[in-house]
């Protein structure tokens, strides 16, 4: 299932190809080429990769789409353990060459814009109410009231 997926993926046109992964196809061979720079310069010990190159697609989709693990290994026929170390390994590898770092801190420009700042006093105040008195009020008592 893994290299029918990436067949088919590789045999996408510029446009398909750039709406399925994020990036185009030329972007796609460099990294690919320095994965495949990567992977030569280190030792070849122990057991084999479940996933070899269609891991940077792996990798691909988890960045485009933000799927879990356990969704991805489905649809690569994997375990959901088995789609975490590749991700890590092709972040650490692109990190590491020059090529696909991401600008650190953007300079922003000052602002041209002139803000004029009004201040309200929006403080409490007592309501002006007229005062209680006794003269105000009913005279009489209600029981006094035919």
């Amino acid at each position: 299932m893994e290299q029918d997926r990436l067949t088919r993926t590789l045999k996408m046109n510029r446009k398909q190809f750039r709406r399925r992964t994020g990036i185009y196809p030329e972007t796609f061979a460099e990294m690919e080429a320095v994965l495949n720079e990567c992977e030569g310069r280190k030792k070849k010990s122990g057991r084999p990769a479940a996933l070899s190159v269609a891991e940077q697609l792996l990798t691909l989709e988890f960045w485009r789409e933000y799927r879990t693990f356990a969704h991805l290994g489905d649809d690569w026929g994997v375990h959901e353990t088995t789609v975490h170390p590749p991700v890590e390994r092709v972040e650490a590898a692109l990190i590491s060459s020059a090529q696909f770092q991401m600008p650190k801190k953007r300079v922003f420009q000052e602002a041209q814009l002139v803000y004029s700042i009004v201040a309200v006093d929006a403080s409490e105040v007592p309501c002006e109410r007229p005062k209680k008195s006794n003269a105000a009020g009913t005279a009489a008592r209600k029981s006094g009231i035919p």
